[in-house]
């Protein structure tokens, strides 16, 4: 692109409203166009040439390209761009633009600018105050004045104020008289709309114009009304009149010899909405097409009708920041020249996503639609009577049906006017029904690469799929640079994440809530920081943490929570009915990750519920940890059963704490003791009686007693209770831990005949499937007995299969512990991952 310089002479013009039809803001100027625009401009010219260059910056484009054969009225080298509103939204903003155009060095140079920022809106207020009777537009049209003057005051010398000022009170003059005349009418026309609204463009080039002036480069302002005009077309549509505005923009050239420029305050356009993807990034280059499918679809690239007129002068624009000069902004270019840059783009073959909020889906159907000529048209001649805009059309190939979408505001009309026209074939039953979804969106995949690419739509309705996101229609062109999927309006955000993600990110990015930062869960967290970067550069997993929950408050970040900072809520652990949202959250496609017991031994039918949803659905509920810690007892078992193993019996030490205390309950050691040490050294819950009830181990052993298909309650299993019976309504842990020792007697005679039998004590859980049964209960082994071999708070679990019946399949381990637990749960989010489409 272009740098920039002073070059003489300069001219500023404004591209205002016409009397009847007005192009929308951002329109790129053709050069010679008219009737009513909303903008402004200035241009610099030279000789006429058979040759020349084009430089653009609009809404922050820049072009350039060498253009053979296609005339523009004057000049050899241009450079055009385009300022919105809020780049002359102050008097500060207005010097900063006044030194974009000095210091751009092309030879000839145009500028459009927008109104003042918020201008617009408060012109259009006018209308409705004014149409309204509200007699407070008369103090509302001095605020703009006011708004206007002060800026004036803050940016022109004495002679260049009084004539600015002198223009200004005369506009206002006349804009009060149109608004009384409306008042008075009680209804603006189009044309009176336009009229007054067009003010704000005029203003801001003039106030541009003088503050080029005051810096020494020679510049005029045209008043596009007099040059650029444009006839009338439907839906409220302008169509240049090129001939008649070529002509007279000659004229305007041949009594003002001068120039031109256009900006806005983004840093060009992004891969999506970044006040909806914070991760959206900056495309480097767009084609013309690619430009004008985003365009349409709600992205702030170039205004639709802008298109035409580039591609017809093979002009590329640069978009670009007046607020970030040094960002390189994106080229919007034929394709030819995009072929060595944007790799990784299009390596992914869609450029952007964009979407279109507040539309409703029409749905018209019926078995009388099938084969028969003209139905199409006669849908579509009722909706261009009530003047309705078809954003999308989706039709079967079976012919019984067409939906289409509208924006919401139009679709009662629309759903009026079917309904009048079918009436007869409702009736007849030839038409089963005229429906309307309301509440929709339109989510819209751009990019030129796309086309005849397999895999592509694939891809992007898996990523939907996975967010657990239902599609309402689907279009696409035989172009196949666009695919649009209508879903419901609540989903649009998390649906266009969720595809942007699938394409733009690592291959697969996880967003995560941690439940519960206490000693598990901070462990966890801790684990994630220190792993997050090397899954992401080998594994091309990205994990973010974007909210963690305790029981009194929470932290949430729509980036990603800073691992290595947070701490404000390291010790609180979940609130115990956590379990009981599981299901609520499948439902809403959030895959649960969980160590906590409760859901899978909790009551049959809410667990079998569970797990028909799981079944049902695109979201994931993993629970390895629940059983086992950091040991894969759950994907062991589901691996035999998956291969067709018939499992027999599951015995095992589930107990880390249990397997603690009774290792070290040998060699002449008490029993209370050894609790007592197992409390110090924190393998015990805070109060022990938690551990020694069994009723943890009885969970353990219903998971897997359903896991192996046993349709079992927790009451079904018998428990031996290792608290004496008279300490189990003991008032507290400590009270409990007093009175322990008197009843030490009964438990070493069990620990004393073991020994002289040459035998352990062991804790153990079983599930008996061969018998439909499951028992928790203090056993004896054998000294070479697997069981007995245990050291520390190791688990070891058994499975007896049709496989393994003579020789038992054996896993084993630590059992307890934040460090093993939080790993055990890391595991799960690594499948979950790989499940969602990680590499493995």
């Amino acid at each position: 692109m272009a740098s920039f310089c002073p070059v003489t002479p300069q001219s500023l013009f404004s591209t205002s409203h016409f009397p009847h039809r007005t192009f929308q803001p951002h329109s790129l100027l053709p050069l010679h166009s008219p009737h009513l625009f909303r903008k402004s401009v200035s241009s610099l010219w030279g000789t006429d040439s058979p040759t020349f260059k084009i430089h653009s910056s609009l809404t922050d484009f820049t072009v350039d390209v060498a253009v053979e054969e296609k005339k523009l009225p004057k000049g050899e080298t241009w450079s055009v761009h385009k300022f919105g509103g809020t780049c002359v939204g102050s008097s500060a903003r207005i010097n900063n633009v006044a030194d974009v155009i000095i210091n751009d060095d092309s030879e000839r140079k145009l500028v459009v600018v927008s109104a003042m920022s918020k201008v617009t809106d408060m012109m259009y207020d006018l209308i409705y105050k004014a149409q309204s009777q509200d007699k407070s537009y008369i103090s509302a049209l001095d605020v703009v004045e006011e708004k206007h003057s002060l800026t004036a005051h803050e940016l022109f010398d004495e002679d260049d104020l009084a004539t600015f000022l002198a223009n200004l009170h005369q506009d206002i003059r006349n804009l009060k008289a149109m608004l009384h005349a409306i008042d008075i009418a009680g209804h603006a026309t189009e044309s009176f709309t336009d009229l007054v609204v067009g003010h704000g463009e005029l203003w801001s080039a003039q106030i541009l114009c003088y503050a080029v002036k005051k810096k020494g480069t020679e510049c005029k302002w045209m008043d596009t009304r007099e040059v650029l005009i444009v006839n009338s077309t439907s839906a409220d549509h302008v169509d240049p009149d090129y001939l008649e505005s070529e002509r007279r923009l000659n004229k305007w050239y041949s009594l003002n010899p001068s120039k031109v420029t256009i900006w806005t305050d983004v840093d060009g356009v992004y891969s999506a909405d970044p006040r909806k993807v914070s991760d959206a990034v900056i495309l480097k280059t767009l084609s013309y097409r690619e430009a004008s499918e985003m365009s349409y679809f709600g992205a702030n690239v170039l205004h639709p009708r802008t298109i035409s007129p580039v591609i017809r002068y093979g002009i590329p624009v640069i978009i670009r920041n007046i607020f970030n000069t040094s960002a390189p902004g994106t080229k919007v270019c034929h394709p030819s020249l995009i072929e060595n840059e944007d790799k990784k783009i299009l390596k992914n073959y869609v450029k952007g996503f964009t979407t279109i909020d507040n539309l409703a889906l029409v749905n018209v159907e019926g078995t009388g639609m099938a084969g028969v000529p003209g139905t199409a048209s006669t849908i579509f001649r009722a909706v261009k009577e009530v003047g309705a805009n078809v954003i999308m059309i989706s039709q079967a190939s079976s012919e019984q049906s067409v939906c289409f979408a509208v924006p919401e505001k139009e679709v009662k009309a629309v759903s009026e006017a079917l309904q009048s026209m079918f009436q007869n074939a409702l009736y007849a039953g030839r038409l089963s029904q005229v429906a309307v979804i309301p509440n929709c969106s339109i989510l819209a995949a751009v990019g030129q690469k796309m086309a005849s690419t397999p895999g592509v739509s694939a891809t992007l309705f898996n990523a939907l799929a996975k967010a657990n996101i239902n599609i309402l229609a689907i279009a696409q062109g035989c172009s196949e640079y666009n695919v649009s999927v209508v879903l419901k309006r609540k989903d649009s955000i998390k649906a266009l994440r969720a595809v942007h993600s699938r394409f733009y990110n690592s291959e697969t990015t996880i967003a995560m809530g941690i439940i519960g930062p206490g000693l598990v869960g901070s462990t966890l967290l801790d684990q994630l920081r220190d792993q997050a970067e090397t899954l992401k550069e080998e594994s091309n997993i990205d994990l973010r943490v974007m909210g963690i929950m305790g029981s009194k408050s929470m932290l949430l970040d729509d980036s990603g929570i800073d691992l290595v900072k947070w701490s404000e809520i390291r010790e609180e652990k979940a609130d115990s009915g956590v379990a009981s949202h599981y299901n609520d959250w499948l439902r809403k496609g959030i895959h649960v990750v969980t160590p906590n017991k409760k859901a899978n031994s909790g009551p049959l039918d809410e667990y079998l519920r569970l797990r028909v949803l799981q079944r049902q659905s695109y979201t994931h509920y993993f629970y390895e940890a629940t059983v086992g810690a950091g040991l894969p007892i759950i994907s062991t078992l589901r691996g035999l059963l998956e291969t067709g193993d018939k499992i027999l019996q599951i015995e095992g030490i589930f107990s880390g704490t249990l397997s603690y205390i009774l290792n070290n309950f040998k060699d002449g050691r008490v029993f209370s003791d050894v609790v007592a040490e197992a409390k110090e050294a924190g393998y015990t819950e805070p109060d022990p009686r938690d551990d020694l009830s069994g009723t943890d181990v009885a969970r353990k052993v219903i998971i897997l007693a359903r896991e192996s298909g046993l349709k079992l309650e927790l009451s079904d299993i018998p428990v031996e209770n290792l608290v004496p019976e008279q300490l189990r309504a003991s008032a507290s842990a400590q009270e409990f831990m007093q009175k322990l020792p008197k009843f030490d007697h009964e438990i070493s005679k069990k620990q004393e005949d073991a020994d002289t039998a040459g035998e352990v004590l062991r804790y153990v859980g079983v599930v008996d499937v061969a018998n439909q049964k499951g028992s928790v209960e203090l056993r004896r082994y054998k000294k070479d007995h697997p069981f007995a071999q245990l050291s520390g708070s190791d688990n070891i679990i058994a499975f007896t299969t049709r496989r393994y019946r003579d020789q038992p399949l054996i896993v084993r381990g630590p059992g307890a512990g934040a460090q093993v637990t939080a790993g055990g749960i890391f595991s799960d989010i690594l499948r979950l991952a790989s499940y969602l489409g990680a590499p493995s």
